[in-house]
């Protein structure tokens, strides 16, 4: 029989546009503590891994990993760091699992968004530097050249992508953990103030401070711990490419190629028909279609969290905080967001991040909760 890696524990901080009342230390250990509380383990005791996902630019701070271990109960223990979407480490965490070598792993990002005087700055750091870097163009025009190109390519329309925005954050009102929900308007979005043709400020999810653990666990191993797990099913991620002159820029191919391969090793044939819902990156209004046609699932309930334009996004822990939320649809905790399909739980979900540009770099989990 293959073996199998469950989620058991989740933590979560609501998000805020700021936070000068917390450390990004103190956010983790809160995190930290909710998580190991929720499966009932004890962190000296019980965890054999700990992966941190974070980005020494983003950080602020060289070898950032250092400034990790204590906080997470992992002083002593083994602790790496991966400079990627949170979703990353947890497919770093399974891998590990699945090499029976280890029983429980402990997956950490977290941002301070607020404490980054230059974020424009940090992003330029990501293009090439011999040919991108010198144009002095950022990530942000890049998206809106990208935007227009998907709306030349498809058959969408300025007024489909402020739909998304619109969704969102009204999702978001529901949702005690997110900071941007708003009732709007389709001509609210298209009259907002204009940032990259045809990129408009309200199509651009909004920074936050916020931190996520997610705690796995081998099959054998959650089946005694406190909360029935959450089992993937399914997991691929694709890393792209990072030049932006030799990718598709009206198509991810990389989020494709992705669920096609989590598709195939959890069984699912037909993702309309057998995923109940899904929690996809949005980090512009555009990229929610994008990646819900690149993985089938244009006719499934998108992101009733609000996803990121109306939660907020944080860095390395946007993938992360999608997770949670999904988990907490699939155990039936979502409270007044929760998602219902025919006055039953939903059973099966996709979740997928995107790092962001300029890279294609794509992670999709299948998750059940049976």
């Amino acid at each position: 029989m293959r073996r199998r890696v469950c989620i058991v524990g989740v933590g979560m901080t609501p998000l805020k546009a700021l936070s000068p009342e917390v450390s990004y230390k103190e956010m983790m250990f809160e995190v930290a503590n909710k998580a190991y509380n929720d499966c009932g383990i004890n962190p000296r005791k019980d965890v054999d891994t700990f992966i941190c996902c974070s980005e020494d630019y983003i950080e602020g701070t060289s070898i950032f990993d250092e400034y990790v271990p204590d906080q997470l109960g992992g002083a002593l223990k083994q602790v790496h760091t991966i400079p990627s979407d949170g979703l990353f480490g947890v497919c770093a965490g399974i891998l590990q699992i699945l090499t029976g070598e280890f029983k429980i792993a402990v997956i950490e990002a977290h941002a301070k968004s607020s404490n980054i005087l230059t974020p424009d700055g940090v992003h330029m750091c990501a293009l090439d530097p011999i040919y991108i870097r010198p144009l002095n163009v950022n990530p942000i025009f890049i998206a809106g050249l990208e935007y227009n190109s998907f709306l030349y390519n498809h058959l969408f329309t300025k007024e489909d992508c402020a739909e998304v925005v619109v969704k969102n954050k009204k999702n978001a009102l529901k949702n005690p953990y997110a900071c941007y929900g708003a009732n709007l308007t389709i001509e609210d979005v298209l009259n907002s103030f204009p940032i990259s043709y045809p990129l408009n400020e309200l199509e651009i999810s909004s920074y936050a401070d916020g931190a996520c653990v997610v705690v796995l666990a081998s099959e054998e191993v959650a089946k005694d711990l406190k909360k029935k797990p959450i089992y993937i099913d399914g997991f691929s991620f694709i890393q792209g490419s990072p030049n932006l002159e030799v990718r598709s820029w009206d198509f991810p191919r990389a989020t494709e190629e992705a669920g096609k391969r989590a598709y195939e090793m959890a069984g699912i044939n037909n993702p309309n028909r057998e995923i109940d819902f899904c929690e996809i990156d949005d980090t512009y209004s555009y990229k929610e279609l994008q990646h819900a046609i690149a993985l089938n699932l244009n006719e499934t309930i998108i992101n009733p969290s609000g996803g990121s334009l109306g939660m907020g996004y944080i860095y390395e822990g946007t993938g992360l905080m999608r997770l949670i939320m999904a988990v907490l649809q699939l155990r039936g905790e979502a409270g007044s967001f929760q998602v219902r399909i025919n006055n039953d739980l939903p059973r099966k979900a996709v979740v997928q991040s995107w790092r962001g540009i300029p890279t294609e770099n794509s992670c999709v989990l299948v998750l059940s909760r049976e």
